[in-house]
């Protein structure tokens, strides 16, 4: 295949936070950032090819939005494409168990995306394509024992000084040690 590196695992950047956290904007911030071309899945894409009513309760659309979105992101880093993931809290545990099945296959740094409460709610009231509250709604999915490889600000830095933070990360594979470490507690 023209352009991919079938020999070697695709780098993944896995940002997860709720909504309206900023992981979009980090998203296209860092692919115009980084040197090497890095590909960039979003949730909501997925989402948005689903036939109505693509609400997250419809039990028979739910499972074949989550099948592809699960493996497609396996896909690309399999090809050997980098990509950068950008998806609402699911913890590491569903990572694991779902898609990464073991993540010394191909790198991944696990980055949490983070904002304060009050500024996700102005957020979600200026961007008016999302329903008021999901945010807040989002953090009881977020599990506080999960591990981050390193958490970014988007409210106290700039996203470009979050960009900068994940880029300088990526110089250092060796430090992407959060889903490592989760799975190697799964199979111990």
């Amino acid at each position: 295949m023209y352009g991919v590196n079938n020999m070697q695992k695709g780098r993944t950047i896995y940002l997860e936070g709720v909504s309206s956290s900023g992981k979009t904007t980090l998203a296209r911030t860092l692919q115009k950032r980084l040197s090497e071309p890095f590909f960039w899945l979003a949730g909501d894409m997925f989402w948005d090819m689903a036939p109505p009513p693509n609400t997250f309760g419809n039990n028979v659309i739910f499972p074949k939005v989550e099948s592809a979105t699960i493996n497609t992101l396996k896909l690309f880093p399999d090809l050997g494409i980098d990509v950068i993931i950008d998806f609402v809290p699911v913890g590491a545990s569903y990572l694991i168990n779902n898609f990464i099945k073991n993540p010394y296959e191909f790198p991944v740094s696990y980055v949490n995306v983070t904002c304060p409460i009050e500024e996700l709610r102005r957020r979600e009231k200026e961007r008016g394509d999302r329903q008021i509250g999901l945010a807040e709604s989002q953090f009881e999915q977020l599990n506080t024992q999960d591990i981050y490889d390193i958490t970014v600000d988007t409210f106290n830095n700039t996203t470009e000084e979050c960009a900068d933070k994940i880029i300088a990360l990526l110089n250092y594979p060796e430090k992407f040690t959060a889903l490592k470490n989760l799975w190697s507690q799964r199979t111990n």
